[in-house]
C-alpha cells in the first residue's frame, strides 16, 4: 500500500501550469497570495526568492520550491531586486508567447517555471497543511530522477510550441511535486512536525497506516492493528502518536470520514452503503460521526456539495 499516493489521491491534489518566466538582468517579480501551493523549478540560470519580511534565498539551476500554504512572495536577478519587489514595485514584463513574460533588461539568462497545486476541499486532511512553509531542494541534493525531471522540463520549455506542449507541463508539475516530497521525506526534513508524513519514513508506523488504509472498513481496535504488524498494543500506540501526533484511532476515523465525504458528493451510493464501506455498523452512528467532525449530517453535506458543484459550473 503507497501511503503517499494514497494521500495524495483522496485530497486530490492537482498541479496547475502558471507563467513561464524568462528573464534577463535587473528584474523583480511579485507573487500575491494563492488558495493553492505555490512551486518553482529554475530550469536555467539563477533567481532570489524571499516570502514577505524574510531574507531571500538563492535558486540555482535544477533547484525546485514549495510555498505549501501560497505565501505572497518575491521573486528577482538579486536581492535588491526582490527587495524592490517585494516592497510594491515589481516590474513591468511583457508576454512573450502563451503562458510566457519576458522581464528584465538584455538576452535572457534565467528560465524559471511557475505552477500553482490545487486540492480537494473535501478531505480534511491536507498535505499541505503538514509541511513546514518553505520546502527548497537543492538540485544538486534532489536525486537523479528530480534532476532529469526538471532537466526535461527544461527542454520542454526551450522549444517552440509543440503539439500538447501544456499537458506535457502539467504532468511533468505533478511527477515534479512528488519527487519534491521524496526527496525532502528522505533525509531530516527540515522543519518537520509530527505528522502522517512520518509514516513514510517510520517502517512500523508506515505499516499501520498502510493497514488502515487498505481495509478502512475492518473493525480495527489498536490491539488488532498492533497484531496485524506483530508489535506490542503499548509500542504502537507510544510511536504512532511520536511519528504522526495522533492515536491510530483518531487518525482512522479521519481518513474513513474523508473516503465517505467523497463517496457522498461524487457517487449515488445510499447513506447506508456508504457507512458500511468505511467501517460504521449503522447509518445512525456514520451520521453522529460525520456530524460530529463536519458540523454537518451527511445527507444534507451532500446535497449542499452538489449544490456548490452545480452553482461553480
Amino acid at each position: 500500500m503507497d501511503i503517499l499516493s494514497d494521500m495524495l489521491a483522496v485530497s486530490g491534489v492537482r498541479g496547475v501550469l502558471g507563467a513561464r518566466i524568462e528573464a534577463g538582468d535587473d528584474w523583480g517579480w511579485w507573487a500575491a497570495p494563492s488558495a493553492g501551493a505555490a512551486f518553482h523549478a529554475v530550469t536555467a540560470g539563477t533567481a532570489w526568492l524571499a516570502r514577505f519580511g524574510e531574507p531571500p534565498r538563492q535558486l540555482l539551476p535544477g533547484d525546485v520550491l514549495l510555498l505549501p500554504r501560497g505565501a505572497a512572495h518575491a521573486l528577482g536577478s538579486d536581492p535588491a531586486a526582490v527587495a524592490r519587489a517585494a516592497a510594491g514595485r515589481p516590474d513591468g514584463y511583457e508576454q512573450a508567447g502563451p503562458g510566457t513574460v519576458r522581464i528584465g533588461a538584455g538576452p535572457v539568462r534565467t528560465h524559471v517555471l511557475c505552477a500553482h497545486y490545487e486540492h480537494d476541499p473535501v478531505a480534511s486532511s491536507q498535505p499541505f497543511a503538514l509541511l513546514p512553509a518553505v520546502v527548497h531542494i537543492d538540485g544538486r541534493a534532489g536525486g537523479p530522477g528530480l534532476e532529469a525531471t526538471v532537466r526535461l522540463l527544461g527542454h520542454e520549455l526551450a522549444q517552440a510550441e509543440q503539439v500538447a506542449t501544456s499537458v506535457v507541463l502539467d504532468r511533468l508539475v505533478d511527477i515534479l511535486l512528488v519527487q519534491l516530497l521524496r526527496a525532502w521525506l528522505a533525509g531530516e526534513p527540515p522543519g518537520a512536525r509530527p505528522s502522517v508524513f512520518g509514516a513514510l519514513r517510520d517502517p512500523l508506523v508506515g505499516a499501520a497506516v498502510a493497514a488502515l488504509h487498505r481495509d478502512p472498513a475492518r473493525a480495527w481496535t489498536t490491539e488488532a492493528l498492533a497484531r496485524e504488524i506483530a508489535v506490542s498494543r503499548a509500542t504502537l500506540t507510544r510511536r504512532f502518536r511520536t511519528v504522526t501526533g495522533d492515536t491510530p484511532g483518531a487518525y482512522l476515523t479521519r481518513w474513513r470520514l474523508d473516503l465517505a465525504a467523497r463517496r457522498l458528493r461524487d457517487g449515488d451510493d445510499s447513506l447506508e452503503t456508504i457507512a458500511h464501506s468505511v467501517g460504521y455498523t449503522s447509518v445512525y452512528a456514520f451520521s453522529r460521526a460525520f456530524s460530529r467532525a463536519r458540523a454537518t449530517p451527511p445527507g444534507r453535506y451532500r446535497a449542499e456539495a452538489r449544490r456548490a458543484g452545480i452553482d461553480e459550473a
